[in-house]
Protein backbone atom coordinates (compact mmCIF):
# COMPACT_ATOMS: atom_id res chain seq x y z
CA UNK A 1 0.00 0.00 0.00
CA UNK A 2 1.16 3.51 -0.80
CA UNK A 3 2.17 5.85 2.01
CA UNK A 4 0.77 9.37 2.29
CA UNK A 5 3.28 12.19 1.93
CA UNK A 6 3.27 15.16 4.28
CA UNK A 7 2.45 18.57 2.86
CA UNK A 8 6.12 19.54 3.18
CA UNK A 9 7.20 16.42 1.27
CA UNK A 10 4.66 17.17 -1.46
CA UNK A 11 5.75 20.80 -1.76
CA UNK A 12 9.40 19.71 -1.96
CA UNK A 13 8.63 17.28 -4.80
CA UNK A 14 6.60 19.88 -6.69
CA UNK A 15 9.47 22.39 -6.78
CA UNK A 16 10.57 21.14 -10.20
CA UNK A 17 7.00 20.88 -11.57
CA UNK A 18 6.08 24.37 -12.73
CA UNK A 19 2.50 25.41 -12.04
CA UNK A 20 1.56 22.46 -9.82
CA UNK A 21 0.21 23.17 -6.33
CA UNK A 22 -1.12 21.27 -3.34
CA UNK A 23 -3.57 21.74 -0.53
CA UNK A 24 -2.05 18.73 1.25
CA UNK A 25 -4.77 16.40 -0.04
CA UNK A 26 -4.15 16.55 -3.80
CA UNK A 27 -1.81 17.99 -6.40
CA UNK A 28 -3.38 20.14 -9.09
CA UNK A 29 -2.59 22.08 -12.20
CA UNK A 30 -4.60 23.91 -14.85
CA UNK A 31 -3.21 24.20 -18.36
CA UNK A 32 -4.14 26.73 -21.01
CA UNK A 33 -4.55 24.73 -24.21
CA UNK A 34 -6.67 25.13 -27.35
CA UNK A 35 -9.84 23.04 -27.06
CA UNK A 36 -9.11 20.34 -29.68
CA UNK A 37 -5.51 19.92 -28.50
CA UNK A 38 -6.91 19.77 -24.97
CA UNK A 39 -9.06 16.80 -25.92
CA UNK A 40 -5.98 15.01 -27.30
CA UNK A 41 -4.09 15.94 -24.12
CA UNK A 42 -6.84 14.32 -22.01
CA UNK A 43 -6.57 11.10 -24.07
CA UNK A 44 -2.78 11.10 -23.65
CA UNK A 45 -3.19 11.61 -19.87
CA UNK A 46 -5.59 8.64 -19.80
CA UNK A 47 -3.00 6.46 -21.57
CA UNK A 48 -0.34 7.42 -19.00
CA UNK A 49 -2.78 6.67 -16.20
CA UNK A 50 -3.37 3.20 -17.63
CA UNK A 51 0.39 2.62 -17.92
CA UNK A 52 0.86 3.58 -14.27
CA UNK A 53 -2.30 1.81 -13.07
CA UNK A 54 -3.24 5.04 -11.30
CA UNK A 55 -5.97 7.49 -12.26
CA UNK A 56 -6.72 11.14 -11.61
CA UNK A 57 -9.45 13.63 -12.39
CA UNK A 58 -8.83 15.45 -15.65
CA UNK A 59 -11.36 18.00 -16.86
CA UNK A 60 -11.60 19.51 -20.33
CA UNK A 61 -12.95 23.03 -20.38
CA UNK A 62 -13.01 25.72 -23.01
CA UNK A 63 -9.31 26.15 -23.79
CA UNK A 64 -8.29 24.59 -20.46
CA UNK A 65 -7.43 21.23 -18.99
CA UNK A 66 -7.47 20.86 -15.21
CA UNK A 67 -5.83 17.88 -13.51
CA UNK A 68 -6.35 16.91 -9.86
CA UNK A 69 -4.44 13.93 -8.45
CA UNK A 70 -4.74 12.04 -5.16
CA UNK A 71 -4.83 8.43 -4.02
CA UNK A 72 -8.20 6.96 -3.09
CA UNK A 73 -6.49 3.86 -1.67
CA UNK A 74 -5.00 6.00 1.15
CA UNK A 75 -8.06 8.11 1.87
CA UNK A 76 -7.59 10.77 -0.79
CA UNK A 77 -4.09 11.87 0.20
CA UNK A 78 -0.99 12.28 -1.98
CA UNK A 79 1.53 9.47 -2.42
CA UNK A 80 4.74 9.17 -4.41
CA UNK A 81 2.91 7.69 -7.43
CA UNK A 82 0.73 10.82 -7.56
CA UNK A 83 3.86 12.93 -7.97
CA UNK A 84 5.10 10.57 -10.69
CA UNK A 85 1.80 10.95 -12.56
CA UNK A 86 2.07 14.76 -12.31
CA UNK A 87 5.66 14.55 -13.59
CA UNK A 88 4.61 12.44 -16.57
CA UNK A 89 1.75 14.82 -17.41
CA UNK A 90 4.13 17.77 -17.17
CA UNK A 91 6.49 16.06 -19.65
CA UNK A 92 3.84 15.61 -22.35
CA UNK A 93 2.04 18.95 -21.93
CA UNK A 94 4.21 20.88 -24.43
CA UNK A 95 3.53 18.31 -27.16
CA UNK A 96 -0.15 19.33 -26.96
CA UNK A 97 0.51 23.07 -26.85
CA UNK A 98 -0.44 23.17 -23.16
CA UNK A 99 1.09 25.90 -21.04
Amino acid sequence: MAEALSREQIEDRLKDLDGWSTDGRRVERSYAVPHIQGAAFIVHIAAIQNDLGHHSDATLGYNTVHVSISSSDIGGYVAEHDIELARRIQEIAPTHGAR
